[in-house]
């Protein structure tokens, strides 16, 4: 299981890259495999979003799971690559599955995720 350390993550699976103010959001690798093929992503969120927010939903063969924003801020960018290739997200999930960025605008949540060490003791890694 990959769980990079350079992210933060949420007791929910997500995972949240910084670069300066901005932060691109995905599933973790965890959260993929448990999931299994992922056939759909629907980003239902627009604008400003806050902490633990319902962005959207992944659609998997057997289930379908919320996308929760890991932070407070503006959505300014999903990835449309996804919803035509949504194995994207099982295949690289923190690469070119990515799911959404935002313009973090409370970067003192950001205290509050896990990271790599902490969401390996979550999931039993």
């Amino acid at each position: 299981m990959n769980i990079p350390n350079d992210l933060k993550y949420t007791k929910d699976h997500e995972w949240i890259k910084v670069d300066g103010n901005t932060g691109t959001i995905g599933v973790t690798d965890f959260a993929q495999g448990e999931l299994g093929d992922v056939i759909y992503i629907d980003i239902t969120a627009s604008g400003n979003i806050n902490q633990g927010d319902s962005c959207g939903t992944i659609e998997a063969v057997k289930t379908v799971s919320d996308i929760f924003a890991p932070v407070s801020g503006k959505i300014i960018e999903s990835n449309k690559t996804v919803n035509d290739n949504p194995a994207s997200v099982n295949k690289d999930p923190y690469g070119e599955g990515w799911i959404l960025k935002i313009e973090i605008s409370n970067p003192s949540e950001l205290d509050g995720l896990l990271n790599a060490e902490q969401y390996k003791a979550q999931v039993g890694a």
